[in-house]
């Protein structure tokens, strides 16, 4: 939850909660404390509840109506049949990608052999510093 949160600001934010509640601060940490504890067991009464009325196993993580539909409503052969159309569309989609990969390939290898070309040509004539070698990044 806090991983985007450096020490400094962890720090900041705690030194904030201080200033605005003041020695109210361990009461106001214990009302949420109190406030999480009561939301959690709610979720699990409901889906306690719900499991009961449903008669299977309902997860918290099943709560999501597209994960529930797909668990509990839609048979194996269902969810394949409305997968079967989407699956063509992927596997030309992604062959189409892996052409038009292959094909910025093919042309930033050309490209660097005309580099090389040049470089070999004009090294030759002319000392002088290496060009920089032209990368794949660079052709796209």
């Amino acid at each position: 939850m806090l991983d985007n949160l450096n020490w400094w600001e962890i720090g900041a934010l705690l030194l904030l909660a201080l200033l605005i509640f003041g020695d109210r601060l361990p009461a106001v940490i214990t009302d949420g404390l109190r406030l999480v504890r009561n939301l959690r067991n709610m979720a699990r009464n409901a889906t306690g509840d719900l499991s009961r009325e449903l008669g299977t196993d309902i997860q918290l993580e099943d709560l999501h109506p597209k994960a529930f539909i797909r668990k509990h409503l839609l048979s194996e052969e269902d969810e394949a049949a409305i997968r079967k159309p989407l699956k063509g569309v992927y596997d030309n989609l992604r062959a189409d990608v892996s052409g038009v990969h292959n094909d910025l390939k093919d042309v930033a290898n050309a490209a660097d052999l005309r580099s090389n070309e040049a470089r070999s040509g004009t090294a030759t004539s002319s000392p002088s510093a290496p060009a920089p070698r032209a990368s794949y990044d660079d052709a796209t």
